[in-house]
């Protein structure tokens, strides 16, 4: 199983929190997908904000976040505002 620090966008923090809410590898989280993620991380660490979204949809993407297209950036926002 690959290290959640390999994907990018991906540092240490990010990656402790992850593991915190049973996320412990690169494979788990691409998975369970950026918004189950995110609702573990909300749950758990309430200052998770939009941009952590991003940051998780860049990683499963492999691109970095401030990449995604306006309309996966539009279907997240909407997500996270709707989650709140």
């Amino acid at each position: 199983m690959a290290e959640l620090t390999s994907m990018r966008n991906i540092g240490k923090e990010i990656e402790k929190k992850l593991k915190s809410v049973g996320i412990g590898s690169a494979e788990e989280l691409m998975q369970i997908g950026s918004e189950e993620a995110f609702i573990r991380l909300k749950m758990h660490y309430p200052n998770v904000c939009l941009v952590h979204l991003y940051t998780l949809q860049g990683a499963i993407d492999d691109i970095e976040y401030n990449q995604l297209s306006e309309k996966v950036k539009c279907e997240l926002k909407s997500f996270s505002d709707n989650f709140k």
